[in-house]
């Protein structure tokens, strides 16, 4: 089994050396396209440097993210994990009001609770954990605490794009380099450095895989998030651990119950209740 920590490291840095020459490209192509000499790369560094800090503690947020992303899976397992993942609408609203002065209504606060209720049916099998799996909900605690932080380092990105400090592509790229930065230094630091993983190759084919998909759905969500609300914009993507929940069932053999079914309907039903509310 890989550890949690270098696959979070090198996931980052695999993202980070992809987006790279994308971000290059983007300059380039911007260039172009405006014949504005402004855009250069001492801008981007300048709209880098005036969001040092924060870029610093999102890059903080997300690395550490990463590390309990594979453990909180873990233990949790695919199915409730993805149904906790949904707790990210919830976190969004919540966030996106205190932080960013979006909208709430009631009607989108009592569905929350609702989500909450579905997603507690689904864990717990409509609460028959009578011998209470006490590693499933460690790993659904630590799932929890990584959908606010999620929520936290996109509610606190989203005023970068308003005030142009860096696009998406730039986005990924810089809060990847962080991440990873921050994740191999403090790996080297607590870890013995085992070489065998370094040349293993399903190792190496497994942080290719991991840093290409969740880069491009990172990106994905950074321009989603450049032109939406926080809240809006989670809405959209909220689907995704749902059939995700739905394809471990067949290529994982994951047990998928009828309280799975129960609690994936109401997490649904939240949802359009939630998007409809926006829509408004």
């Amino acid at each position: 089994m890989v550890n949690a920590h270098i696959s979070a490291a090198m996931t980052c840095l695999v993202e980070t050396a992809i987006f790279f020459p994308l971000m290059l490209i983007e300059l380039k192509k911007n260039k172009k396209n405006t014949h504005d000499h402004d855009i250069s790369a001492h801008s981007i560094l300048q709209g880098w440097k005036n969001n040092l800090w924060l870029l610093v503690f999102i890059g903080f947020i997300f690395g550490v993210n990463q590390i309990l992303f594979f453990i909180g899976y873990d233990m949790a397992g695919p199915i409730n994990g993805s149904l906790t993942q949904k707790t990210t609408v919830f976190f969004s609203m919540l966030l996106g009001y205190l932080i960013l002065k979006e909208n709430i209504t009631k009607l989108q606060l009592i569905f929350s609770i609702v989500l909450f209720f579905g997603l507690t049916i689904g864990i717990t099998q409509f609460f028959s954990l009578v011998k209470f799996d006490i590693p499933v909900l460690i790993g659904v605690v630590i799932l929890l605490a990584i959908s606010f932080l999620w929520m936290l380092g996109h509610t606190l990105t989203k005023p970068i794009f308003n005030k142009k400090g860096a696009t998406p592509i730039q986005m990924v790229f810089i809060r990847n380099l962080l991440s990873g930065f921050i994740l191999i230094i403090t790996y080297l630091i607590f870890f013995p450095i085992d070489y065998k993983m370094w040349l293993d190759p399903d190792s190496l084919f497994f942080f290719l895989i991991m840093g290409t998909v969740y880069g491009s759905g990172l990106l994905c969500w950074y321009k989603t998030l450049s032109y939406l609300d926080i809240s809006k914009a989670t809405i959209i993507f909220a689907p995704t651990s749902i059939i995700s929940a739905i394809l471990a069932s067949f290529i994982l053999g994951e047990s998928f119950t009828i309280y799975h079914l129960i609690g994936i309907f109401l997490v649904i039903v939240s949802i359009i209740v939630i998007v409809n509310q926006k829509i408004d």
